[in-house]
């Protein structure tokens, strides 16, 4: 392990060659306006073959809005001693597009170095995650050593739209690239300190309501149905919710389900008429131990109330929604292995955590699979002049190295 790591701490200049590489590919999915991932998988492939890993398999999902008419992902595995166990490092291939140009200091897809601070799209979300993991790959290689089980990582396609061409598609397709025994660390959720450890997610929807009365004159209300203080009523009552589905759960931030009004459409123009139609947008995020449909339930009770009082016509349209998938036990193998190993290399106190969002493991967790979230990050995804650390990227791989070899 000391000859490793020391292996690991050599190798910055590795970690900028190939965020060079990967930053001047931009593989942006249909949906973000590109041509999808074929040129940074071709890329990773050819990398991969030059390690000496034979056991490449490419997955092609079919995909008609991309010219070459598949969205790629890669599975590459080292064996173990141990070939009835995996450990797979997930990451993904894709990334956003950069945004406001104006806002960045520097052309996104041309890697800067500043120190150890390395800058560009797509560095941290998640190319320090494929780096770190190709870092662990060659330094076994290098030292000639077979992991107590087998090393897998797998790269994937569509992460940022939704995983229907990417970790969905081969968890429903191609399930027989996995065993039940597999473990599954997936590199893009994290924080500076790295002491957290994602193991459950909240349940998550977005409601679209539609209040509709009678447009008229504001001298004349009588003739008309005024949306906006129906609006208002039925905005209070949605805060209301957090006293009905009260449960609290420490392990997630903040411990309780919110429930968000957040965007409101607009309605009239001028001051002098009286809106006929007002429509908002709420943001839930429940509780696993709660039902959605119980939640969307209540909230239609409070509607028919204001429909009642106020004589409007409210209708309902679920912009998402999303169950959540069954926890990754806090004292599951991966999540004690992921622990201890975190706390080896980072000299920290890693926790088990909870998230209000949706990740990939839940594509795993609903299988049965043993999957948490976990890297050392900087909350730079999305944001213009992304930036990642190379010290980071160096130590995750350590972490994956001393998982693999305790």
């Amino acid at each position: 392990m000391d000859a490793l790591f020391s292996t690991l701490d050599q190798q910055s200049e590795t970690v900028v060659d190939l965020q060079t590489k990967l930053t001047a590919i931009p593989a942006l999915g249909p949906k973000n306006g590109g041509d999808g991932e074929k040129e940074k998988a071709d890329f990773l492939i050819g990398h991969l073959k030059s390690m000496g890993i034979e056991d490449i398999r490419e997955f092609k999902a079919p995909a008609s809005d991309v010219p070459c008419g598949y969205r790629p992902s890669i599975a590459a595995v080292i064996p173990g001693k141990n070939t009835d166990k995996t450990l797979w490092v997930i990451s993904h291939i894709d990334i956003v597009p950069p945004g406001d140009l104006e806002l960045w200091k520097s052309d996104p897809y041309i890697l800067v170095r500043d120190g150890d601070t390395l800058i560009g799209r797509g560095v941290e979300d998640n190319q320090q995650g494929i780096v770190s993991s190709l870092l662990t790959a060659q330094a076994l290689i290098d030292h000639d050593i077979t992991p107590e089980i087998n090393y897998g990582m797998l790269f994937v396609a569509d992460e940022e739209t939704g995983s229907t061409f990417g970790l969905d598609y081969l968890v429903q397709q191609h399930e027989e690239i996995f065993k039940k025994s597999d473990l599954f660390l997936i590199p893009d959720f994290g924080e500076p300190k790295s002491e957290m450890v994602e193991v459950a997610e909240k349940s998550m929807f977005w409601l679209k309501i539609t209040l509709e009365g009678k447009q008229c004159h504001a001298s004349t209300p009588d003739q008309g149905l005024n949306t906006l203080v129906p609006t208002a009523d039925f905005i209070l009552r949605i805060k209301k919710l957090e006293e009905i589905f009260d449960a609290e759960n420490p392990i997630y931030d903040p411990s309780r389900s919110t429930f968000e009004p957040t965007k409101k459409e607009a309605n009239v123009e001028n001051v002098n008429t009286i809106p006929g139609r007002d429509v908002f947008h709420v943001d839930s995020r429940v509780l696993p131990e709660y039902e959605l449909d119980e939640v969307l339930d209540k909230i239609k009770e409070f509607g028919a109330e204001v429909e009642e009082e106020y004589g409007v016509a409210i209708s309902y349209e679920t912009t998402m929604y999303e169950q959540a998938a069954p926890s990754t036990p806090s004292d599951s193998e991966i999540a004690l292995k992921v622990m201890q190993s975190v706390k080896k290399v980072y000299n920290n106190t890693p926790r088990t955590v909870g998230v209000g969002g949706g990740t990939v493991a839940a594509f795993l967790r609903r299988k049965g699979y043993q999957a948490v979230v976990w890297a050392t990050l900087n909350h730079n995804a999305h944001q213009p002049n992304e930036w990642a650390s190379i010290k980071n990227t160096i130590g995750d791989a350590k972490v994956i190295a001393d998982m693999l070899l305790s």
